[in-house]
């Protein structure tokens, strides 16, 4: 079972990811864990994405397809695996693809998990990290037992500048400019499935799983 998460910032796609990969005994792979394990063991690979980041530059979509090609090889990949954050653009998809059926196989289920962007703005404006250990909490889902207090270290909480309003804003507007088209890629090979994102996080999980089942 290969699957593709999609959904804005904010969305739950990372959690959903995660119990799926739980329940179905399937890695959740996202391109981050991929860079530094790569990064970490000094692989040729690994060396070259470095090149690109310690300028700050993107990883050219060329080699994050290598990369990832090279991370679904891998033994624990046999019966399947669930992408996180890739890919991204519609040259990433189709790369994805070619290399996919070059092994006769291909992606499964392209689910997308669609919550609003009010709501998704509402979820992020209500988030809290910590500046000690770095614990987040939410004011509505996850509150501290003292406001603004982290429970586990007792230092502040504070909004963080990727969660402002104004911030989210912008990071919608490129989700959105690059996904829908993504979005229209898997629909054209029938494996796009659209869930309700706004709903309990195991009543999305349910709807998932249903389909999958």
């Amino acid at each position: 079972m290969k699957i593709i998460m999609l959904g804005a910032p904010g969305a739950g796609k990372g959690t959903q990811a995660k119990m799926l990969a739980d329940r179905y005994g399937i890695p959740h792979i996202s391109t981050g864990d991929i860079f530094r394990a790569n990064i970490k063991n000094n692989t040729e690979l690994g060396q070259k994405a470095k090149g690109f980041m310690d300028k700050g530059l993107l990883v050219p979509d060329e080699l994050v397809v290598d990369l990832v090609i090279d991370r679904i090889k891998n033994a624990d990949c046999m019966r399947g695996f669930i992408f996180d954050g890739f890919p991204r653009t519609v040259p990433q998809a189709e790369a994805l693809t070619y290399a996919l059926n070059n092994q006769n196989e291909k992606i499964d289920y392209a689910i997308e998990v669609e919550v609003p962007d009010e709501n998704i703005i509402e979820r992020m404006g209500g988030r809290r990290a910590c500046v000690g250990c770095g614990a987040t909490y939410h004011v509505v889902f996850n509150a501290p037992k003292v406001e603004g207090i982290c429970d586990h270290c007792g230092e502040k909480l504070i909004l963080r500048d990727d969660d402002k309003p104004e911030t989210v804003k912008d990071r919608l507007k490129v989700y959105h400019d690059q996904t829908q088209p993504l979005i229209d890629f898997y629909a054209e090979k029938g494996a796009h499935v659209r869930i309700d994102g706004t709903q309990d996080i195991m009543k999305v999980f349910e709807d998932i799983t249903k389909i999958l089942d």
